[in-house]
């Protein structure tokens, strides 16, 4: 089975104490992010699902979790996660999920095959081509690029990317659904098989 990148974006970050259960669950294949809070009883009640009249989450309040996973198809993969990551933290919630990752200068010299230095080059243009895709942001004092992007310049084709853009596509869609109205939401299996149907996606 392929392997997939991708990321969940929570409704709040993970406490130490939920970190075991989801290495259990993993095997430490899930990187979260944490809050290191001893005191329990200063921790606020688990949130419930949205309502549409509520005010936006600050993205600051907000966790993530990324991981490469196996899986028959994206979709199974990202909802088999899902699952473990929800089950480990209760109360926690996934808002949406991204599989179009930010990658390092590292990381982009790993994927395209070539070294650091000529994808330096080819970031500041002084080999003389240009039109690099510009960063998406920084963290940690490091650049961050768009795969996507990144792929589309030096003319790979990732047949991730093609499964990648429907399927998040639908599973953030059916997120929003289950957020605000629950009731209606279809079971994740009903969204893993109708999408395997009609997504093409890698052998």
């Amino acid at each position: 089975m392929p392997s997939y990148d991708f990321a969940l974006i929570l409704s709040r970050p993970l406490y130490e104490d939920e970190l075991d259960p989801l290495f259990d669950r993993t095997h430490g294949a899930v990187t979260v992010s944490i809050i290191s809070r001893p005191e329990h009883d200063d921790r606020p009640p688990a949130p419930t699902r949205r309502h549409p009249n509520d005010e936006p989450r600050s993205e600051a309040r907000l966790g993530n979790a990324s991981c490469s996973w196996s899986g028959g198809t994206l979709a199974a993969a990202i909802m088999e996660v899902m699952e473990h990551v929800e089950s480990s933290a209760p109360g926690l919630h996934i808002l949406r999920v991204e599989a179009d990752p930010l990658l390092t200068i590292r990381d982009i010299a790993e994927r395209v095959g070539r070294s650091l230095d000529s994808v330096r080059h080819a970031i500041t243009g002084s080999r003389g081509v240009t039109g690099f895709p510009s960063s998406e942001m920084s963290t940690a004092g490091h650049r961050l690029w768009r795969w996507s992007k990144v792929a589309a310049w030096y003319g790979i084709d990732d047949p991730q990317l093609i499964e990648a853009g429907p399927t998040v596509q639908a599973i953030n869609g059916w997120l929003a659904l289950r957020d605000v109205v629950p009731d209606v939401a279809p079971a994740p299996e009903e969204v893993t098989s109708a999408l395997s149907l009609v997504i093409p996606h890698v052998a």
